[in-house]
């Protein structure tokens, strides 16, 4: 198996997304376990950077496989 290329700027987007994504969730869980609805708006945040994780993570898997064949 190849050992994985170096990080580039997309794989670090998607990771940087990722996070985001998951912290959103935490904040949405707590806000809404406090009776808070400004969950809410934690939720639609996490589903951006959950649509932005997956960009990114398709976009960078294409440039690899394109430079590999070129």
């Amino acid at each position: 198996m190849p050992p994985l290329p170096p990080p580039g700027p997309t794989r670090r987007l998607a990771l940087y997304t990722l996070i985001v994504c998951v912290l959103a969730v935490a904040a949405a869980v707590v806000s809404f376990v406090q009776g808070s609805w400004l969950g809410i708006v934690w939720v639609l945040l996490a589903g951006l950077s959950s649509n932005m994780t997956w960009y990114y993570a398709k976009r960078g898997k294409t440039a690899r496989d394109g430079s590999v064949t070129s």
